[in-house]
């Protein structure tokens, strides 16, 4: 009574045929070796590029870090501002609700 009943898989109605391909198995040959390249040397450290911060990219870089840690705290304070409001605004419908029904049951 309380076991699920489960539905029964259909059986395959017809001839069922094998797939037409058949992959045969290959031989391996050895390829031919070939001339090793000539390596290329690493550049010198002298014509690497460097990054450089120059005044104008560190103060645009902490502009940017404040820009993203004020924005973040603005959405973080506002979402722990609603939660707030709507812990209060529960509260108060509860206190109204107790008291309606306190004072029915007075009557």
């Amino acid at each position: 009574m309380f076991r699920p009943k489960l539905p029964t898989m259909p059986q395959p109605t017809g001839l069922v045929t094998p797939p037409a391909v058949v992959i045969e198995p290959t031989t391996i040959t050895p390829g031919t070796p070939h001339a090793p390249s000539v390596p290329v040397a690493p550049a010198p450290a002298s014509t690497r590029p460097t990054v450089q911060l120059t005044p104008g990219t560190a103060l645009a870089l902490v502009g940017g870090g404040t820009a993203v840690v004020l924005v973040v705290g603005a959405v973080l304070v506002s979402m722990l501002l609603a939660v707030a409001i709507t812990a209060a605004s529960v509260a108060v419908c509860t206190v109204v609700l107790r008291s309606l029904l306190a004072s029915q049951h007075r009557r």
